[in-house]
């Protein structure tokens, strides 16, 4: 392993990245289907879950509550979601219908209304060594109003089937992900040195649950057959809007980061949380709000970003982390 990663290195990939895309090579090669993708689901639900115990606790209580208090962070972080992105999204209107389809168009626009990610985000906060309290807290609360905001927004951008949404996101949000985490604040007190003491050994954990979760979505996306029925310059045109919207969104969001003068810690929370799209909930309230047939088909896009951003976001993660050893990274601005 230690020829293969000085390898790697030397060739200016970094080992990690190329994890992930030999995940997506085996996801697209061998999918997970049946049982397996049910173990698998379980399995992904019960490793995010051990995993924001372990944030909670890792975090002292008192970084927790100045995380929440926080409250420039999470608006602009809010803002970016719900405000920035979703003109982003508009934006690709003049390629209809010469370059993008109508409902690849609605898939963009559906795309742009999403929360952001919460396990994904909190994990590149984490790796980055950015603020992991605000990344928790800013991220729960983007899925929180998510779950009134995208379909509302979603309704009023697209002609959306079923209508409505679903309240059991709030439920698996509070049981898979804040429960977990407040149970790991409580145990802090007794367990908290013993779990920082092993942060590298976190970090490695960080990292498998990613690999995992890639190697899942990607799995659904190939069983279900999410790319059949289009040409392949269209895919190919869907995926380089999907990239510059990612680039543009990463972008914007670093320079609001500096504009309202946040820290070093505080910018990297909000550049991960604030360009992430959530898959975990977009599913489901796609499954809601459109008709059975053009699901797979609004969903096509944020199949697509997902992957972007993942793999661009390690790598950024990856590469913030390096330039920042040893330095620690403080709570809030």
């Amino acid at each position: 392993m230690r020829i293969i990663s000085a390898t790697l290195t030397r060739v200016h990939v970094e080992p990690y990245i190329a994890a992930i895309l030999c995940t997506v090579g085996i996801a697209a090669m061998f999918p997970a289907d049946g049982v397996f993708a049910t173990v698998l689901d379980h399995a992904g639900t019960a490793a995010i879950t051990l995993l924001f115990f372990l944030y909670g606790a890792r975090l002292r209580t008192a970084e927790t509550l100045r995380g929440f208090g926080h409250w420039r962070l999470h608006a602009a972080i809010l803002s970016v979601s719900f405000l920035v992105f979703p003109a982003l999204a508009l934006s690709c209107a003049p390629l209809v219908p010469g370059l993008l389809s109508e409902p690849l168009y609605q898939g963009v626009l559906f795309l742009g209304v999403l929360p952001s990610t919460v396990q994904t985000s909190i994990t590149l906060t984490s790796i980055a060594g950015g603020n992991e309290a605000g990344a928790i807290c800013g991220a729960s609360l983007s899925n929180l109003l998510g779950v009134v905001l995208t379909p509302l927004l979603a309704t009023a951008l697209i002609s959306v089937g079923n209508g409505g949404f679903s309240l059991d996101s709030v439920r698996d949000i509070a049981l898979r992900l804040l429960l977990p985490f407040l149970l790991g604040q409580c145990a802090q007190r007794w367990i908290g040195d013993f779990v920082r003491a092993r942060r590298r050994a976190l970090s490695r954990y960080d990292r498998s649950v990613i690999l995992l979760m890639v190697y899942t979505a990607f799995s659904h996306g190939v069983v279900t057959h999410v790319w059949a029925g289009f040409a392949p310059a269209e895919l190919c045109f869907l995926a380089l809007v999907i990239a510059a919207l990612l680039a543009v969104s990463l972008t914007v969001t670093a320079l609001l980061s500096r504009i309202g003068g946040f820290s070093r810690a505080d910018r990297v929370t909000m550049l991960f949380c604030g360009s992430q799209k959530s898959l975990a909930s977009g599913l489901p309230m796609a499954t809601v709000l459109f008709a059975g047939a053009s699901v797979s088909t609004i969903v096509l896009p944020l199949m697509l970003y997902h992957q972007f951003q993942l793999l661009v976001c390690t790598w950024l993660a990856q590469r913030f982390a390096a330039a920042h050893v040893g330095e620690p990274a403080p709570a809030t601005a």
